[in-house]
């Protein structure tokens, strides 16, 4: 059995309560790491593979048993570059150069504006070359999302770049169905929108999202963050991000007070609920790539060179966050949907994927595609789980509401109960151990020094006091 250790922040097949993937926050912030890991597990869970999942954490201290027990590690990757997460790259950099097996990585990406001027990126650079140099060491090449990372790789000397885009979109291998099921979108028709707090914030996507909450009664709001979800199942705004107000999972917004806001923790329950949209739009590129994955018509409005590359390289419809948002018109949902044009990421599909199983087979790992089932068995055994519902908006008074809240909490009350007492005996018992090893030890002797001044300080003193 050949066995694979996948980063990912938890296995496709574990089934968590709202309350506990909130509380472990299994999307390592933001849901649409699981997009792309869940797809990168059932890419490579061929016949005599197993892929296991090690979390998203990096533990310096388990190379030693990494080598011994797997045969690779993937590491599926996003906007890795980015000076926000040199701390984690540098510390990934540090376990995969204990590691003595192949390490791949599939699709990382550098993240700057859309001009793709890699200025902000400079402090960082020496880190990126390490990671680099250390997986190009263990691998035959390095898969980034687009245009951008290739070139931005290359001009720092490294040749062994390969595009391959994000695995996400070959969740279901050559096979792409997008179509317009509709003819044009009427003001009645079900429209996603999703967003991060930064376009909603800064880059105007806020009057956006109102104009056409607005117009459209069915509009809903699909976020990504572990703190919209926190703040649709507890209204916990102890976050920074609760700070943006416009966001539609805060509690003051009036999409969260209409129940017209989901986050997900399972990818398989976010696509499914896409498929009944008609349309989908936004700043996120993987609530979009939920919704393409789902046969939903999407269009990105890209805020970075992160999505802008990837759109570019998918064909994905797209237009520039920064021009729209000077007319909000022109995203107006009817029109967008209007201007999307499906054919070259359609057509050009097949051709990408088999880019990507190049990749695969040129550094040594096998896919379910052209070596297994074509992921029947992965589905169906998903299919026999039952995954948590979207998180909603906590407007809900019914006690079934209520209930599964408090019951965890009561729950995690009753557990930290235990483990309480538990330290207690055990600090209780260290007391005592302490107190008869003190006991049991004698008094420290006198110094030397000590004794001989106990033995002619008095006498010295008496003659002292004699020859007054």
């Amino acid at each position: 059995m050949n066995r694979i250790l996948l980063r990912s922040g938890k296995s496709p097949y574990d089934v968590l309560s709202l309350e506990e993937a909130l509380h472990r926050d299994v999307i390592a912030t933001n849901a649409g790491n699981l997009i792309f890991s869940d797809a990168a597990h059932k890419i490579l869970e061929a016949p005599g593979t197993e892929v296991v999942s090690n979390g998203i954490g990096t533990d310096l201290s388990a190379a030693a048993r990494i080598n011994e027990e797997y045969d690779a590690f993937v590491v599926p990757l996003a906007n890795a570059f980015r000076p926000s997460f040199e701390g984690r790259l540098k510390r990934m950099t540090r376990l995969i150069s204990k590691l003595r097996i192949p390490v791949v990585v599939l699709g990382v990406g550098a993240q700057t504006g859309l001009s793709y001027d890699p200025a902000r990126l400079k402090p960082m650079e020496q880190s990126v070359r390490e990671f680099c140099a250390a997986v190009l060491d263990r691998s035959a090449s390095i898969g980034v999302r687009g245009e951008f990372t290739e070139q931005y790789l290359r001009d720092m000397g490294f040749r062994d770049v390969e595009v391959i885009g994000c695995p996400s979109l070959f969740l279901y291998g050559r096979d792409l169905d997008v179509q317009k099921r509709l003819p044009e979108l009427t003001s009645h028709a079900r429209i996603a929108v999703n967003g991060s707090h930064s376009a909603v914030q800064k880059q105007g996507l806020d009057r956006i999202i109102s104009r056409t909450h607005a117009r459209y009664p069915n509009l809903c709001f699909v976020g990504q963050n572990i703190s919209d979800a926190r703040q649709l199942h507890w209204r916990d705004l102890s976050d920074p991000n609760a700070l943006v107000t416009a966001m539609p999972t805060h509690p003051d917004h009036p999409m969260y007070r209409e129940g017209k806001v989901r986050v997900y923790v399972d990818p398989v329950t976010w696509i499914d609920d896409l498929r009944d949209f008609d349309f989908s739009f936004g700043s996120r590129i993987h609530g979009n790539i939920a919704a393409l994955l789902a046969g939903t018509p999407a269009t990105v409005l890209c805020g970075d060179s992160r999505t802008l590359e990837l759109c570019r390289y998918f064909e994905i419809p797209h237009l520039r966050l920064d021009k729209v948002a000077k007319d909000p018109e022109a995203a107006d949902p009817a029109r967008l949907y209007e201007q999307a044009d499906l054919s070259g990421l359609v057509g050009g599909h097949g051709e990408r994927f088999d880019r990507f199983v190049g990749f695969l087979d040129k550094n040594g790992l096998r896919n379910t595609f052209t070596h297994g089932d074509g992921g029947a068995a992965f589905e169906k055994k998903m299919r026999a789980l039952s995954f948590p519902p979207g998180v909603r908006p906590w407007n809900d008074t019914d006690l079934a509401s209520l209930s599964s809240r408090f019951g965890w909490l009561q729950s995690q009350v009753a557990e930290l109960s235990q483990h309480n007492a538990q330290l207690r005996r055990e600090l209780a018992k260290a007391q005592k151990v302490k107190q008869k090893a003190a006991a049991a030890v004698p008094a420290p002797a006198a110094s030397v020094y000590r004794r001989a001044r106990r033995v002619v300080g008095r006498p010295l003193r008496r003659a002292l006091q004699a020859g007054k």
